[in-house]
This record gives structure tokens, C-alpha cells and sequence, in this order.
């Protein structure tokens, strides 16, 4: 009789069948419910490593059944199985202190500025380096939004999401959506240059700061307690108010 010996490598180096649901098909050009999509193992992999070589970023999934038994990310998989990968829960999102906090990359600054003046606390700086946003999110607790996958794929990170909009207005519908943000609005109440909290100042303590028109015309400021930048309701707030009336209706909607 005789014996083979097998190396334990080889039991894994076969075709699996991974099948992404709902919102993970927005990495594919499929626009269907679900995609499938046909992965050759060679060696020993983590569920984690084949979902990111197909395009998916890991903060984005939820649920993973391979064979109808539920997995995680650390699971490796065997030739044949059958695995539904589904996205994430808006649970598994959320800060634990259930208010959303938020760092975003440098191509997503208008978004930042636009979540700040409805209150949201968005750390943002666009000379950090992807590894900068990474330990900051870590550190803070703090959901990466971005549409770099790559940033997303960091295994420090935890909670992040692919913007798929390109428009800033856009990616502020998809955003405050995809986190149920409306309930947490708190339209000027943080600064948009530094994200620091603004407060009610005197005009009387500010006078030296102001130009002679608005000293004029304008009686109520407020200043920043970080950076100490100066607001009234002038003309930029003319033109941005119509944004924040829009986003408190849906607030209102949602409610």
C-alpha cells in the first residue's frame, strides 16, 4: 500500500464562489442585487485578503456565511465553498457614544466643510498622508470617509466608507443617508476652517477685529474657542443657508 503525503498547503489551492450583496456591488460594474464572482485560492488566505484583492475595502462588510454558517474576516476558506459577503450595518458604523465623528481625505474638503456647518465633527486636514488618517481614526474613533479603496483597506482601520458621489452636494445626500446624520444636525455651530465649536462672543469684544461695514450692519458674532475665527450672518451665510434649509428638511422627514 502506498501512502501520499499531502502538504497541508495544497487543501487550500482550488476555485471558491463569493457572492457580494447590496450596496458592496457598487464596486462592480454589475448593477444587479448581487454579484458573483469566481476566486482561485493558490495558498492558505484570509476571507479579509481575497474580499480586498476583489475590490471590496473591509470596513464596508457586514454578514459573511460560507456555506450558510457565519464567518469572519480572519476565517480562511476552502476550495468549493459557497460565500454571500454582505455590507456592513449601520451599527457597526456608528461611534459608541452615538454621535458619528468623522475624518475625511484631502479630495473630500468641500464635503468636510459642508458637514461642519450642519454641526457634524469632521477632522480634516489635506496635508495628511493616508497613514495620518489612519491613526487618527484609530486613535479618535473616528469613520473614514474617503473614495480612495486603498485607504480603506488599512487594517488599523475599523469603520470607514467608499463615497461613491462625485459632487459634494451629492456626497452630502449619500453621507448623511448612509449614517441617519439628520437627527444629529446642528446647523452653525462649528467652524468650517478648523472644526472647532463656535461660541456666542460680545460685539464690544471684538470690535478691533471688525471692518467699519460691519461694525455698521452686523450685531450678533460668534467666534470660534480653537482657532478664534470670527462669524455673522453676511453674505456667505446668505449664500449657504439655502443648503443647510434643504438638509433640515430632510432632517424634518426623518424625524
Amino acid at each position: 500500500m502506498t501512502s501520499v503525503n499531502l502538504s497541508t498547503e495544497s487543501i487550500y489551492r482550488g476555485e471558491i464562489t463569493v457572492i457580494f450583496h447590496g450596496a458592496l456591488t457598487d464596486f462592480f460594474k454589475s448593477k444587479s442585487e448581487s454579484c458573483t464572482t469566481q476566486f482561485q485560492l493558490r495558498e492558505k488566505t484570509s476571507l479579509k485578503h481575497i474580499i480586498e484583492a476583489l475590490g471590496v475595502p473591509h470596513p464596508e462588510v457586514g454578514k459573511i456565511l460560507v456555506n450558510q454558517q457565519e464567518a469572519d474576516l480572519t476565517f480562511h476558506p476552502l476550495p468549493g465553498d459557497l460565500i454571500h459577503i454582505y455590507p456592513g450595518q449601520l451599527d457597526q458604523q456608528t461611534s459608541t457614544d452615538n454621535c458619528p465623528k468623522f475624518i475625511l481625505d484631502n479630495h473630500l474638503g468641500k464635503l468636510t466643510a459642508y458637514l461642519r456647518l450642519l454641526g457634524i465633527d469632521a477632522g480634516y486636514n489635506p496635508k495628511f498622508e493616508d497613514a495620518d488618517i489612519a491613526q487618527i481614526a484609530a486613535e479618535q474613533g473616528r469613520i473614514v470617509l474617503t473614495r480612495d479603496r486603498g485607504l480603506l483597506k488599512r487594517k488599523v482601520i475599523q469603520r470607514g466608507y467608499c463615497v461613491r458621489a462625485d459632487n459634494p452636494l451629492s456626497q452630502l445626500d449619500e453621507v448623511t443617508r448612509q449614517f441617519q446624520l439628520a437627527s444629529y444636525f446642528k446647523p452653525f455651530t462649528r467652524c468650517p476652517r478648523c472644526n472647532g465649536l463656535l461660541e456666542r462672543v460680545a460685539k464690544e469684544a471684538i470690535l478691533q477685529h471688525l471692518l467699519p461695514l460691519t461694525r455698521q450692519y452686523y450685531n450678533e458674532f460668534s467666534r470660534c474657542s480653537q482657532c478664534g475665527q470670527i462669524y455673522w450672518k453676511g453674505s456667505h451665510y446668505d449664500r449657504i443657508k439655502p443648503i443647510i434649509q434643504r438638509f433640515a428638511i430632510i432632517n424634518n422627514e426623518e424625524k
